[in-house]
């Protein structure tokens, strides 16, 4: 997918090929961050080599986390908004609280509207670009104000949002197809469609040309 990607960027930006990389990370535990770690990397890092063998842009890896339990509250009420009297947008807390050596940091991107604001816990794992966490918590803030469904900023980077809407339209379209292929409905040969084979879950999911390169999930 990433080569497939990278492929399209040089295309569309004719002849540009990405210096960095940025990858936010959703739906990943503590204890499975060096596996994913381990593997998404190293794939990412395969797919530039493929292109070009002297390619290697900087990547930054980063997971994003919402079910945690750390809530934060204003120490002044003075700086509390709203009703529900929560922190503002876009506050930022990457000490005494977070990892002793590890680089991440809790960030309340949104604005909370009912009940109290849960902040979104960011893991730095992997940084070839040497962001500093200013940099980075900034960048991060202002992709969370490019969502094209809300007004407001919201609570994780668009991206990963975009990745969770794309999932969930896969998912209705192997839904669809498991479900004409049960009714006979099917074309013929549909007796051997599995939802497992590869094969047969991205020929699901395909979509028409005119719509493959535009956001039409979003």
């Amino acid at each position: 997918m990433v080569r497939e990607l990278l492929i399209a960027f040089y295309k569309n930006t004719r002849g540009f090929k990405p210096t960095r990389i940025i990858f936010y990370r959703d739906g990943v535990s503590e204890g499975q961050f060096q596996m994913v770690l381990h593997s998404e990397l190293q794939s990412i890092m395969q797919a530039c080599m493929e292109l070009e063998r002297d390619y290697q842009p900087g990547i930054t890896f980063i997971v994003v986390q919402k079910r945690h339990h750390t809530r934060l509250f204003c120490a002044d009420r003075r700086d509390q908004v709203g009703r529900s009297g929560n922190i503002p947008a876009g506050t930022t807390v990457d000490v005494g609280i977070t990892h002793p050596s590890e680089f991440d940091f809790y960030l309340c991107s949104h604005a909370g509207i009912q009940g109290t604001s849960r902040p979104s816990h960011y893991h730095v794992l992997w940084d070839d670009n040497n962001f500093t966490a200013d940099e980075l918590q900034s960048l991060t803030y202002q992709l969370c104000h490019t969502y094209v469904r809300c007004t407001r900023s919201v609570s994780i980077p668009a991206p990963a949002y975009y990745a969770h809407l794309v999932a969930f339209r896969a998912r209705y379209h192997l839904m669809d197809r498991e479900e004409r292929s049960t009714d006979g409905s099917g074309t013929s040969g549909s007796d051997d469609y599995k939802v497992s084979s590869p094969q047969s879950m991205a020929q699901a999911i395909k979509v028409h040309d005119v719509i493959s390169k535009v956001m039409y999930f979003a």
